[in-house]
């Protein structure tokens, strides 16, 4: 849980920040792979299934993100909660290190916009219609999913914080001239999203061959364009 850019700005450098993405898309690909193993079960997302108030899925999130709090996951930046209301606050004692990120990147939760894009766009490519009364599982595999699908987008900003550092020259005239078209020219690389695609794609072959077909379809979706970008399209 500990953060892996939770250190002193200098020593953050873009192949360690480059080394904890390719990590993190490992991750994401298994829990991915693990999610392919239910089908969609969608009595876990029925607000009517439980006796306790929203869905299965809701109040497992909610439950998971509370015990979280309280051991100071989301005092890393890169750890944002899908439901940020009323958190407990936490009981460990924060890191002595600077903060890394500017506070306004560091605030940024676009949560909302993933779980969106995780039900309705992404999980319906994989997740085979049916009901095998596994909800509590599926529950905690979608959980997993969305956490390191949201770890990987929002530790993006650091790739955006590491490249400043490097050429602020560059990066300064596009920021105050809001040109958001210009910073994403300077900050995206397309060889490296090819390449980023590739190993991706080469991962999820050797981990399930019956999976295989998962990489490709998730190329003609936003995912991998969200892996490189940290961020989501506005609207």
């Amino acid at each position: 849980m500990a953060a892996e850019a939770n250190s002193n700005s200098d020593n953050l450098t873009l192949d360690k920040v480059r080394e904890a993405l390719i990590r993190q898309e490992d991750t994401i690909v298994f829990r991915l792979i693990q999610r392919a193993n239910f089908p969609v079960n969608s009595p876990t997302y029925d607000e009517k299934f439980a006796s306790f108030s929203g869905s299965l899925l809701q109040f497992v999130v909610k439950e998971t993100e509370a015990l979280q709090s309280k051991v100071g996951r989301y005092e890393n930046p890169e750890e944002q909660p899908f439901f940020p209301e009323n958190l407990p606050p936490s009981l460990v004692p924060p890191q002595a290190n600077p903060p890394v990120l500017h506070p306004a990147a560091a605030s940024i939760n676009i949560n909302e916009k993933i779980w969106d894009f995780y039900f309705n766009q992404l999980l319906p490519l994989f997740a085979v219609p049916g009901d095998d009364g596994n909800y509590a599982s599926t529950a905690s595999s979608d959980l997993d999913c969305l956490q390191a699908i949201s770890r990987r987008i929002h530790y993006g900003y650091y790739v955006a914080e590491v490249k400043f550092k490097d050429d602020p020259q560059d990066y300064e005239p596009a920021i105050r001239a809001q040109d958001r078209e210009g910073l994403m020219k300077l900050l995206t690389f397309e060889a490296v999203e090819e390449m980023v695609k590739k190993r991706v794609g080469r991962r999820q072959r050797f981990s399930d061959r019956t999976c295989a077909w998962l990489i490709m379809e998730m190329e003609n979706t936003r995912l991998i364009r969200l892996w490189f970008l940290g961020s989501m399209e506005n609207g």
